[in-house]
């Protein structure tokens, strides 16, 4: 283990790893991973997330609520109804990139739905 330099890559301040470390946190729910995976593919309002993520429409809005407050996602009124994406294009390449690649070793298509009762959650 190297104490040096880390190959000419310098840590990051501590208050920018505490935040990367909240938005992994946010992200570390299999529920929430799913709502962001879903977002990332085109925005959503709650009812077609709930169906897509096989969630509850209350546990899904809860979801989202923790993840708007959190800077992940956003929200846009369209009619009488919110829509939600993903705020930030770099969480959705995080996210695509970690997802993708699990379920590449796994054999299975990033693309194929997956219900988060199938997950667990």
């Amino acid at each position: 283990m190297s104490t040096g330099s880390g190959g000419g890559f310098q840590d990051p301040p501590a208050e920018v790893l505490a935040e990367a470390a909240a938005a992994f946190g946010l992200l570390a729910t299999p529920a929430r991973l799913h709502i962001v995976w879903a977002l990332a593919q085109g925005e959503s309002d709650v009812t077609g997330l709930a169906e897509r993520v096989g969630g509850t429409l209350p546990s899904v809005s809860q979801h989202l609520t923790k993840l708007k407050l959190a800077g992940l996602v956003r929200s846009r009124r369209e009619g009488r109804r919110q829509v939600y994406l993903v705020d930030d294009p770099d969480v959705v390449t995080v996210v695509r990139l970690v997802v993708g690649q699990l379920a590449e070793r796994a054999g299975h298509s990033a693309l194929t739905p997956v219900r988060l009762r199938e997950l667990g959650a």
